[in-house]
Order: C-alpha cells, then sequence, then structure tokens
C-alpha cells in the first residue's frame, strides 16, 4: 500500500484505521503466471484506554510496515519515589 491510501483518525478515545488497496496483478510472458492478492477498502476501529493522551498519537508509515504509537499521559506516567532512610 501506499502512503497516501491509509487514513488514521482519533476521536473520542477511538482509534480508526481506514485505507483502500488497489488490485496488484502480476503476468510474465514466458510461462502464463497470475498473482493475484487481497484488494478492497478496509477499516478497523479501536477502543482507546483513559490512559492514552489522543493529541499526541502519531503515526508513521515504513517499508510496508504501519507504526502507531499511542503515549500515555503526563498523569497517567508511573513516578519514582524516592525512599528516605530513618536514622
Amino acid at each position: 500500500m501506499k502512503e497516501d491510501e491509509i487514513d488514521l483518525t482519533v476521536e473520542d478515545n477511538t482509534l480508526t484505521l481506514r485505507g483502500e488497496k488497489k488490485i496488484d496483478t502480476e503476468v510474465t510472458q514466458e510461462q502464463f503466471h497470475r498473482i493475484e492478492r487481497s484488494y478492497g477498502s478496509f477499516s478497523r476501529t479501536f477502543a482507546l484506554p483513559p490512559t492514552v493522551d489522543p493529541a499526541k498519537v502519531s503515526a508513521e508509515y515504513k517499508a510496508g510496515v504501519l507504526t502507531v504509537r499511542l503515549p500515555l499521559r503526563e498523569e497517567a506516567k508511573p513516578k519514582q519515589i524516592k525512599v528516605l532512610v530513618a536514622a
């Protein structure tokens, strides 16, 4: 798929991925060989947990792999608490 065929939206703590894969066929002349792959439009919807910050969601498409990053809200990140030793 191409990058412009993918649509990623975040709305009301819901992540929606839509896209359309075009028909891809291959024919060779020496021996008739035809390859068909699935094509058409698709849509997937995922409910995001309340700990995800929807304003910071990002996506990267590289070499046919879509990577979606869902960063946590600041208040949802674990805090390090220093332990004081009493003498």
